[in-house]
């Protein structure tokens, strides 16, 4: 009988080999369903790069458009301007060309007055008299003179006149250059593509350069002038209508002041004849005959409304010359507003007048009109006037920018009132009407 040999080593049991294959298929499946997991985050994350990265491109696209278009239309500005600007340094130059003309023409007839008046001085002993000619040789040199002198500073204000154009359109020409050479750079950015031949990774591409920019830098570089201009007539504007403001208040104050000395006034003449009637009673009742004359109720309330119309009318005074102090005040307040106003006005003309100027840079100079300022004089508390309609001018003035005021101030009473006469003073000179 054969003995079969046992092999040595480890045995596993029947159990063991069971759950050994169960934990290799449910590995199997955890590793498929994380490899399944991670499939379709790859398909979702791809998807959403691509139309991230299309959008991104198409965003990018459209922002050189836009870009393109802003620098087009500037560029645009600035050959309208670079237009303007030429013309009027062509015209510029062709005025002081014959300002040095007719300067020049000026020495001949000067010349000539000064050799006559050379050859007169030739004459002798009583001849040499100072008659008609001499004095038309003096004067037609003076004159001369003075053209001569006139030509010469208008010259020298058209050569810095020169100078500030060429000094603009220099600085025109170099932004000008700059916005082509931007809307080239931007035109061969804008028609790349992902199949164009010279696209390459390039080191450091996210860096900013030295001396860029903002937008709103950029934006305000190309605006600075027009912008300050704007912005200083905004502040005078802003400050014309904070003091017209002011001195309707002021008006309005007045007039409400003036009523108040008015009503106080009649209020006094009304007490006084109160006093009148009283002083009177009393002292016709000292006419009385002997024991008649005996301190009834009569005399006692006479006597107490003598003296509470005497307080009455102590305390109603005492009021009215405060409301006068403060009418003084407020008149005197008054003339500095107007004064200022007066300072703020002008300073707009001059702001004006700079801005009208500054149109010579945008229209041509066959078509450039300076812009007159209209000049208008109101009278202020007129009695002929309402106090409403006077601030309703006053203020409508104020707020016109092209407006000029010329303020006539009233002339007032011993206590302050208008004075009836219908007499005003501009400037400290009378004005009747």
């Amino acid at each position: 009988m054969a003995i079969l040999s046992i092999k040595p080593g480890q045995r596993f049991r029947l159990p063991d080999w069971h759950i050994n294959s169960y934990l290799l298929s449910s590995n199997a499946e955890q590793q498929r369903d994380a490899s399944h997991q991670i499939r379709q985050e790859c398909r979702i994350l791809r998807n959403e790069t691509n139309n991230q990265t299309i959008w991104d491109e198409h965003d990018n696209q459209t922002r050189l458009s836009e870009r393109i278009d802003s620098v087009d239309r500037w560029k645009e500005i600035l050959d309208k301007c670079l237009t303007d600007i030429d013309a009027e340094i062509d015209a510029m130059t062709q005025m002081k060309e014959a300002a040095e003309r007719a300067l020049q023409a000026k020495n001949l007839p000067l010349d000539v007055a000064i050799e006559c008046l050379t050859l007169r001085e030739s004459r002798r002993d009583i001849d040499v008299v100072k008659d008609f000619a001499e004095d038309e040789l003096h004067k037609e040199v003076e004159v001369i003179d003075c053209a001569k002198e006139a030509l010469q500073q208008k010259i020298r204000e058209v050569f810095e006149q020169l100078c500030l154009l060429q000094e603009a359109r220099q600085q025109l020409n170099s932004d000008h250059r700059g916005k082509m050479e931007a809307l080239e750079i931007d035109r061969v950015c804008l028609s790349l593509n992902v199949h164009s031949p010279n696209i390459s990774l390039k080191v450091n591409p996210t860096h900013i350069p030295n001396g860029s920019c903002t937008i709103q830098q950029w934006d305000e570089y190309s605006h600075y002038n027009k912008d300050r201009a704007e912005a200083e007539r905004k502040a005078s504007a802003d400050l014309r209508e904070a003091t017209a403001l002011t001195i309707a208040e002021t008006l309005e104050e007045i007039a409400e002041l003036e009523e108040d000395i008015r009503r106080l006034e009649e209020d006094l003449r009304v007490k006084m004849k109160n006093l009148k009637l009283a002083h009177t009673r009393l002292e016709t009742r000292t006419y009385r005959p002997s024991m008649e004359m005996c301190r009834d109720q009569v005399q006692y309330g006479l006597t107490d409304e003598v003296h509470q119309l005497e307080a009455t009318i102590a305390t109603l005074k005492q009021k009215l010359a405060q409301s006068q102090d403060a009418l003084d005040a407020l008149y005197k307040h008054l003339a500095r507003i107007q004064a200022d106003i007066a300072c703020k006005s002008n300073s707009l003309l001059l702001d004006n007048k700079c801005l009208d100027t500054r149109r010579k840079l945008t229209v041509p100079a066959e078509k450039f009109v300076p812009e007159s300022p209209v000049y208008l004089s109101i009278l202020l508390l007129s009695p002929r006037l309402s106090s409403c309609s006077i601030l309703q001018m006053f203020i409508k003035c104020l707020l016109d920018g092209r407006l000029l005021h010329r303020t006539l101030f009233p002339s007032r009473g011993t206590h302050g009132n208008l004075a009836s006469s219908g007499r005003h003073c501009i400037c400290g000179s009378p004005l009747w009407y």
